[in-house]
């Protein structure tokens, strides 16, 4: 029976998210096959690493017993040796608990974990992982780097601006001045490499821009500034693949009557703050339409944008596309890329006919296949160079 570790938490703003995300959307399915041993890995807010049974129940957090479960028992230690072994006192002087890992589920949202600096760690040990390598991590979770990324192979994204913290506190009158002059409002501004809604502000006028900028850059040292695109429909397109990929169905969330998704619309509302359509369902942000809304011909070419997307940017095992239409102009603009959808989407999976079962199961065989591949590339090279010195 094969190992697997699911670690969630971390130093991040969705770290409660990612809690959810672990418990819920794969923990549990992962259990449910009788195929793995799982083993449950939790990154504190501090950075704190801890293994423990306890940690699978979502009532230790819920009652902040979490706070006294840390107080009490021994962070873990990482051992690369061929692999990935977890390592950690254990109740017993001088005895020590070791587990090895065959394969690592990540369900850290966010900074430190799904922005490649997780996918790094795992790569250095050189132990199967689920999702986006380092690259496609790093750069998906930046919406600068992948609107560049993409625009290069044609895809279009709204009209933006971007610069970072220093660069704005040293020209602040000149960077208004140029998003003034280069940018029709409305404006969205948000934190570069942040997910989950969290920074996020429509903006109507100046006074308005530049307390969102100070909001965004309060969570980021870049920030994006970006036009809104008129008649807006939004739609978000999961997908799931290495080389071979399927798209889930074509979502379309809906939003608060601001049109705006906000963290609390996606995660705390469950979509109160917006309109209910006929056939909605209630999914991880709130109620949305599956399949969306849509002309056949939108339809299509949102499939085809987000598949382009997903290929542009190098993304592997999962990761979800949202896409902004004008639904006048019949334009689809790409937003940007998750890539750990928040409880792996798993509401739009179950509506394309896969059950969460399913859908975890093939995400591991996904990792194990792209693992084995790599396995058989060339990493060394063998010299003469240091018998020179």
């Amino acid at each position: 029976m094969k190992t697997i570790a699911v670690i969630f938490g971390s130093r991040s703003a969705e770290h409660d998210i990612s809690i959810v995300t672990a418990l819920s959307a794969i923990i549990k399915p992962l259990e449910a096959t009788k195929k793995y041993k799982i083993e449950a890995v939790y990154i504190a807010k501090d950075g704190s690493w801890y293994w423990d049974e306890k940690l699978k129940d979502i009532k230790l957090y819920q009652s902040g017993a979490i706070d006294e479960f840390m107080r009490k028992a021994p962070k873990v230690q990482l051992q690369f040796d061929n692999g990935l072994t977890l390592v950690k006192s254990s109740q017993f002087a001088g005895r020590k608990a070791y587990k090895k890992i065959d394969v690592v589920f990540p369900a850290t949202h966010g900074t430190h974990g799904e922005d490649g600096e997780l996918m790094g760690l795992l790569e250095m040990a050189n132990v199967p992982y689920v999702g986006c390598d380092v690259p496609s991590s790093a750069v998906a979770m930046d919406k600068v780097l992948s609107k560049l990324q993409t625009q290069a192979y044609g895809i279009v994204s709204p009209k933006m601006k971007f610069f970072t913290k220093s660069e704005y506190s040293e020209n602040v009158e000149g960077w208004l001045k140029a998003i003034k002059t280069d940018l029709k409002m409305p404006l969205f501004v948000k934190p570069a490499r942040l997910g989950s809604s969290i920074g996020i502000t429509r903006v109507e006028n100046e006074k308005e821009l530049v307390n969102a900028i100070e909001v965004a850059l309060h969570y980021d040292e870049k920030a994006l500034v970006e036009e809104a695109v008129a008649n807006l429909i939004e739609v978000t397109v999961p997908i799931i693949g290495n080389d071979e990929l399927i798209p889930a169905s074509v979502e379309q969330p809906l939003p608060k009557d601001d049109g705006v998704f906000d963290f609390e619309t996606k995660y705390m509302n469950q979509g109160k703050g917006g309109k209910k359509m006929s056939g909605g369902k209630a999914g991880a942000q709130g109620y949305s339409k599956i399949p969306a809304d849509i002309s056949k011909d939108l339809y299509d070419k949102s499939l085809e944008t987000a598949l382009g997307v997903y290929k542009a940017v190098g993304c592997q095992g999962i990761a979800r596309i949202d896409l902004l239409i004008d639904s006048k102009a019949k334009k689809v603009y790409f937003n940007e890329i998750n890539p750990l959808p928040g409880s792996l989407y798993n509401h739009n999976w179950r509506a394309s006919g896969w059950s969460n079962v399913d859908l975890v199961t093939r995400l591991v065989d996904l990792a194990e296949e792209r693992w084995n591949a790599k396995q058989k590339l060339t990493t060394t090279f063998s010299t003469n160079f240091l018998k020179q010195f």
